[in-house]
């Protein structure tokens, strides 16, 4: 299975596109979209206190929620016409100049 990047986003869109949802995907629709499946992600974790309460059926909810966000995350990458690889890589270059004082927290 070819998991690269292009691949993928090729097979997001052909599935969007068979559905007719184009029109459904600007870029507040799909912010939107992403912010209520990451709160799919912070549901797993309601009423846990460490890593260690997930069981394997909320690891396997985990992997799929996660695979929404990213969906999202993709479909709006290709809005802006942008590479989320190169987006992650840019943002980590400037993340290794910054610093974070959690003492103050």
């Amino acid at each position: 299975m070819d998991y690269s990047y292009e691949n993928t986003l090729s097979k997001l869109i052909e599935f969007r596109n068979s559905k007719n949802w184009n029109e459904y995907h600007s870029l507040i629709n799909l912010s939107r979209a992403l912010g209520i499946e990451s709160s799919e992600v912070e549901k797993i974790f309601l009423w846990k206190s460490k890593d260690e309460d997930l069981s394997l059926k909320d690891k396997e909810n985990l992997k799929l929620e996660l695979a929404d966000v990213l969906t999202y995350a993709y479909y709006m990458c290709d809005k802006l016409n942008v590479n989320p690889n190169k987006l992650v890589i840019d943002k980590n270059e400037i993340n290794q100049h910054r610093s974070w004082d959690f003492s103050k927290r």
